[in-house]
């Protein structure tokens, strides 16, 4: 059964406001990538709020948490990665948080707190959006335990979503 939703385009004030955010959270130019005139749109739902640029749903905030959907592609060139082996794909996949003994390799710099994208092995294929628990020295030292908190994986509510709406 479809989900309950609301659509509106947002004004220019309010869209560089979303824009600005975005920039300063994930450390893009968002108006070089998609360029000066995107129009941003808002699709409200009972679980999130689904922001679109130019008819794409590229990011989403659930409660006061901001973060590039699976679907960013245009974004997923400057984004640190972290590359699991197969064996973790069905976990990811499921929500579970991304497991040090599943870390294939990390690509790109981060830090404790930053969002990574979770991408597997053998394709590269994008699996879920996460928040890193440690710096990147701290990951590459660590053996065991939860590295990568999962915030956003294919299969969850807010992925269904958006594969029905696109």
């Amino acid at each position: 059964m479809p989900e309950k939703h609301r659509r509106n385009f947002l004004k220019d004030k309010e869209a560089r406001s979303i824009l600005n955010q975005v920039n300063e959270k994930f450390k893009v130019n968002l108006v070089q990538t998609l360029g000066s005139r995107a129009r941003v749109e808002l699709i409200e739902t009972e679980f999130a709020q689904i922001y679109c640029i130019d008819k794409k749903p590229l990011f989403a905030k659930m409660g006061e948490e901001l973060f590039p959907t699976l679907m960013a592609d245009e974004l997923f060139a400057s984004v640190a990665k972290v590359v699991v082996d197969m064996g973790a794909i069905p976990y990811v996949c499921k929500g579970a948080n991304v497991m040090r003994p599943g870390i294939r390799r990390f690509d790109g710099d981060f830090k404790k707190g930053d969002l990574v994208l979770v991408v597997d092995e053998k394709h590269g294929k994008p699996l879920a959006v996460g928040e890193m628990l440690y710096d990147r020295s701290e990951a590459e030292s660590s053996k065991e335990g939860a590295v990568v908190r999962n915030v956003h994986f294919v299969g969850d509510r807010l992925w269904g979503f958006l594969k029905e709406i696109c």
